[in-house]
């Protein structure tokens, strides 16, 4: 089966470690390789330009790991880059080879309020966006954010910027005022890229029933990720606690709205036998062992499909 994942911090390692490729062999320390996407049957694979904090947050640091995605990423044999729909049918489709490669920002805070900076992204690929990191910053509070303020006024103009420009907006890691806002102003579906369930797993990262409701409603898209402490709060994690958290979204009307965002390279520490992209097949099976295989397919890449056909026009 085909395998979209919504959400992996490769560009943030290649950008930090230039000796690195994504030809780099197993143990070189970055976990989405070709070798490994190859492995675990990758479809569509998006790839975040995340400005880690300490580095200057300027444009041209965004910029920086654009370029990466177009000379490293995109230079990959196998590589597809997906701008549209057509691109999208031509990754995860029935004639589908290779892998695709989407380019998303995780965080606004690089852009600084600038909009050519925005709208240069967009020409060079980014199709999602995240409207904070875990902090605040000029358009809105992260969740981690002690304040909990929602959108600014420019955070309000960048939502209906992104909606113009066919960006697709993502609220994992907005405030919970900040997703609520978000929800109210948007015209068209968004997504949270990676984030579980809160119900089980009391990490503030993950989304509240109300917040999967809300998405669900919306018509958008839950990722769930892969990230050990979002899964499971007293125990090593591993597949089975995934399935948890797809029985409670399925229990609260999401079957259907169901993706996967792994977050590979974004984390230290791994839920069993999900420590890169290779995991996939395994969590496949496991999934066939439950459920219906017309389900298991949504899950997989079917819903990603669907929602990003409709929203990447």
């Amino acid at each position: 089966m085909r395998i979209a994942d919504l959400h992996c911090d490769a560009l943030s390692k290649l950008d930090r470690n230039p000796e690195l490729t994504l030809q780099a062999p197993s143990g070189s320390g970055l976990d989405v390789t070709a070798q490994q996407l190859t492995k675990g049957n990758i479809g569509l694979q998006v790839f975040a330009i995340w400005v880690k904090p300490g580095t200057p947050m300027t444009p041209e640091s965004a910029l920086r790991q654009a370029e990466l995605f177009h000379s490293k990423v995109l230079n990959t044999a196998g590589m597809r880059q997906v701008r549209n729909a057509a691109d999208v049918e031509a990754v995860l489709g029935e004639q589908a080879t290779g892998t695709g490669a989407l380019l998303s920002l995780e965080g606004a805070d690089s852009l600084c309020g600038q909009w050519w900076a925005l709208r240069l992204l967009r020409m060079l690929g980014v199709r999602m966006l995240g409207l904070t990191w875990n902090n605040a910053n000029w358009a809105c509070d992260g969740i981690m954010e002690p304040r909990g303020g929602g959108l600014t006024r420019d955070g309000r103009r960048l939502v209906v910027e992104c909606e113009s420009l066919g960006i697709i907006l993502d609220v994992s890691h907005a405030s919970e005022k900040g997703f609520w806002e978000t929800a109210d102003l948007a015209r068209r579906p968004f997504i949270a890229s990676h984030s579980n369930a809160r119900a089980l797993c009391p990490h503030p990262r993950n989304l509240s029933d109300d917040q999967i409701r809300a998405l669900v409603q919306a018509n958008g898209l839950i990722g769930l990720t892969f990230v050990p402490y979002f899964l499971q709060a007293s125990r090593p994690a591993g597949i089975d606690d995934v399935l948890r958290h797809i029985e409670h979204v399925c229990a609260l009307g999401g079957a259907n709205h169901i993706a996967f965002g792994s977050d590979f390279d974004g984390i230290e520490t791994y839920t069993e036998g999900l420590s890169g992209p290779a995991g996939y097949p395994a969590l496949a099976d496991a999934l066939l062992a439950r459920y219906p295989e017309p389900l298991v397919r949504g899950w997989l890449s079917g819903h990603a499909k669907r929602f990003l056909v409709a929203n990447l026009g």
